[in-house]
This record gives structure tokens, C-alpha cells and sequence, in this order.
């Protein structure tokens, strides 16, 4: 049965700071952030050196956000499963997940191989390897190097409890939330303070998560500034194409195999967009996913999914649903090879296919981790000079943008299927809520 939603919790969405009922549409934060964007292309475009300092306000938002999501995701959590009776249910739900988010995923990196044969980004590139410069490579590879599917594994085990919150980990910390939710579930009427209190904190950490995002504007402003003002728009030229057409492949993944998927689940994938267009707008704005995490799980029990199963899916998918860099990944391996004049078999092909499946997990949670987990794919595949991967250094910042919405919004459809696949979705809800 789908839990209840309580309606006094305080609302941290975009849409509702400020109340567009009252103000005119200039004064809603969403407005305020494209704006704010606009404003700072023009900035990193008159002044780009003045720009590229603005990077601080970017990653000082960012940092307010990812300040409380470990609390966040613990309180929603433990209160979500204390208050399930059936505990093999929680389990399910996990393989379920793990199974939708490995499909979808695979997917997509197999789509990126096929845009890649078809279209051959990196023809006529023609690239001497020799001359490029590959300093800033080798630190990747070096990150890429140090993380095996073992050394993963035990990652999302913590060395303290107090280890998983300070560093921020969200797979540790859902590993901690999970065992204390089973062991309070466990204890039945005793635990019901504790749980009255988290309930309580979870409250005053959705508060806070209001009062920060009316900073999203100054965050967004200050996010692309940094990167018109760095990389400027005129470096994009020769690498154009390859740009376009990542962002085309996409667009044509969410509105095709996410809308086919949707559709399946019941609902409408434009009416869903235009739902959280709020959170699409800021992770444009800063080029991550992390900011519309907070948000995104209210909306989506806002949705009629249940607390415990949004609780346990979305920080989840962070990590294993990656459709985004799943896409990347196998697109711009060809292009690496292509530019290179290094001619790929089929069975090359799908042999970089299988250790990509791997390779996609195992960054997860490290800084620039689809870059890493790609030249990871590409050093455990020698054909493929991993020096290549200079050429991508460039425009990663305007690709992670894309990968970073695709990642959020694969994410949110998951948690809207997986909740209607358990029945802890309100239906009703649902519908009414999008239209």
C-alpha cells in the first residue's frame, strides 16, 4: 500500500519560492535562473577572464545543497522504512531497482555506440597523438587506475558511521540509513520517539533546503559564467559536431526510450519534464545532479510515490543509473578512435561495450566520473590511445551538462516506474498531478 504523503511538511520545490500565484512571473526562482544564466553568457562572453572568477558562487551553491542531502536521505530513509511492515519488501524493491537501473543504462551505452558507427563524429579529425597534451590525462588515468569493482564494493561499507556523513557518500550513507530503518522497524512501538524525531529533523532539513535554494540564481549565474568565461564559446568550433550531436542523442533518448518507458507506467513523459522543469533549469545552470536531488525527492512523493521507496531508489540511481554518462561513454570512444584514424572490428566494438558496462559503475561518486570512468574504459582497451581523451578536456564542462540532466531524469522516471511495478504508487496522485 502506498504511504501517505503528510501535507504540513514545509515546501523546498523551486515552483513554490516565491508563490507565482501573487508575484509576476519575472519574481519565480525558475525565471530567475535562466535569467541569471543569460546574464552570464553575455558576462563570460564581454569579460571572460572577470567570469572565469566567478566560479566560487557556482561551487559555493553547489556546496549548500550537498551540505544536508546525507541528512536528508538518512532522515527519509530510516522514517520511511520504520514505518513498513513488510521487510522483504524493501528488499525487492532494491533488486528491482538494481535490475531496471542496469537495463536502462546498458541501453544507452549501446545507443551511443550505434550514434557513434552512424554518424562518425571524429572523421577527418586526423590527429597526430603525439602532439597533444596529455598532462591532464595522466591524472585522470591515475584516479581511473585506483578504482577496481572490489575496491568499490568495499567503499560503500564506511569506516565509521560519522565517516559516511562527513565525507558525504551518498551510497554509504544509504547503507547506514538502511540498517537503522530495519533495526528501528524492528523494535516496533519503542523506536516510535525516535522516529517522531527524525520525522521532526527531516522537517527543519527540507526547511533549509528552502532558504538555500533562493541562492540557486547567484549559483547559476556564477556556474556558467565560469564556463563561458574559461572555455569561451569560440574553442567549441572544431569540436561542434560532436557536441551537437551528443545533445541531440540525448534528447532523442529521454523523449524516445524514457518517453516509450513512461507511457508503459502510465504517464506522460512531456507533462513530467514540464513537471520538474525546476530542477532541469538549475542542474543546466551548474552542470551537476547533486543540487536537484533535495527537490526532486519531494517532488516525487509529492507524486504519489512512496516515501521509503523514493527514500531507497533515487540516491540509489545516482550512482547505478547513469544514463547520461552511459551515452557518453561509447560515444565518445568512437569519437577518441575515430579522430585517431584507430580502426574498431565489431567484436572491438563490443568488447569496449562489456568493460564500458563495468567501467561505468566503478567511478561513481568521484569527481568528473564519467571523464574517469571513460579513460578507465579506454586503458583496460589499449587499441584506443587513452592520449585522445585530450581532446574531450576541452568541452567536457559543456558535456557534463547534458549528462547531468539526462542522469536526473532517468532517475526520476525509474522512481515513478519502480513505485507503480511495487504498487507504492497513488495513481490518482499521480494523475492529477500532471494533468
Amino acid at each position: 500500500m502506498t504511504e501517505s504523503i503528510s501535507d504540513t511538511r514545509p515546501s523546498a520545490t523551486l515552483e513554490s519560492l516565491p508563490s507565482s500565484r501573487n508575484k509576476p512571473f519575472y519574481s519565480t526562482l525558475w525565471v530567475q535562473v535562466l535569467m541569471a544564466m543569460a546574464l552570464a553568457v553575455v558576462f563570460g562572453y564581454l569579460y571572460p577572464q572577470k567570469a572565469a572568477a566567478m566560479k566560487p558562487l557556482g561551487d559555493g551553491f553547489i556546496r549548500l545543497i550537498t551540505m544536508v542531502i546525507t541528512l536528508m536521505i538518512f532522515c527519509t530513509v530510516v522514517t520511511g522504512i520504520a514505518g513498513m511492515q513488510d521487510m522483504k519488501k524493501i528488499g525487492r524493491v532494491g533488486v528491482k531497482a538494481l535490475l531496471y537501473f542496469e537495463l536502462v543504462s546498458t541501453l544507452a551505452l549501446f545507443i551511443g555506440l550505434v550514434v557513434g558507427n552512424l554518424v562518425h563524429p571524429g572523421a577527418g579529425f586526423d590527429v597526430n597523438v603525439a602532439a597533444l597534451d596529455t598532462k591532464a590525462v595522466a591524472d585522470y588515468a591515475g584516479q581511473a587506475k585506483a578504482q577496481n569493482a572490489t575496491d568499490f564494493m568495499l567503499h560503500i561499507i564506511p569506516t565509521t558511521v560519522v565517516d559516511a556523513f562527513a565525507k558525504g557518500d551518498i551510497l554509504q550513507v544509504l547503507l547506514v540509513s538502511l540498517l537503522f530503518g530495519f533495526a528501528l522497524s524492528a523494535m516496533g512501538k519503542r523506536a516510535k520517539p525516535l522516529v517522531d524525531l527524525l520525522d521532526g529533523l527531516m522537517h527543519a532539513v527540507f526547511g533549509v533546503v528552502g532558504i538555500v535554494m533562493r541562492l540557486a540564481p547567484i549559483g547559476a549565474f556564477g556556474a556558467m559564467a565560469y564556463t563561458i568565461g574559461k572555455y569561451g564559446v569560440t574553442s567549441l568550433g572544431p569540436l561542434l559536431k560532436l557536441i551537437a550531436l551528443f545533445y541531440f542523442t540525448c534528447a532523442v533518448f529521454v523523449l524516445v526510450v524514457l518517453g516509450a518507458i513512461a507511457r508503459v507506467a502510465g504517464f506522460s513523459i512531456l507533462k513530467f519534464l514540464l513537471y520538474i522543469k525546476e530542477e532541469i533549469i538549475i542542474v543546466l545552470g551548474v552542470a551537476s545532479s547533486e543540487p536537484a536531488l533535495p527537490t526532486l525527492m519531494e517532488k516525487m512523493e509529492n507524486l504519489g510515490c512512496s516515501k521509503a521507496l523514493v527514500g531507497l531508489v533515487l540516491p540509489t540511481g545516482y550512482t547505478f543509473n547513469t544514463d547520461g554518462t552511459s551515452l557518453y561513454m561509447t560515444l565518445a570512444a568512437l569519437f577518441v578512435a575515430q579522430a585517431t584514424n584507430t580502426h574498431l572490428t565489431l567484436y572491438q566494438q563490443l568488447t569496449i561495450f562489456a568493460v564500458a558496462v563495468l567501467t561505468s559503475k566503478g567511478a561513481s561518486g568521484i569527481q568528473g566520473a564519467a571523464f574517469i570512468a571513460l579513460v578507465a574504459t579506454l586503458t583496460a582497451f589499449p587499441i584506443i590511445p587513452v592520449a585522445g581523451m585530450a581532446l574531450l578536456l576541452g568541452i567536457d564542462r559543456f558535456m557534463a551538462t547534458a549528462r547531468a540532466v539526462v542522469n536526473m531524469l532517468g532517475n526520476g522516471v525509474a522512481t515513478v516506474v519502480i513505485a507503480r511495478w511495487e504498487g507504492e504508487l497513488d495513481v490518482k496522485t499521480l494523475r492529477r498531478t500532471l494533468g
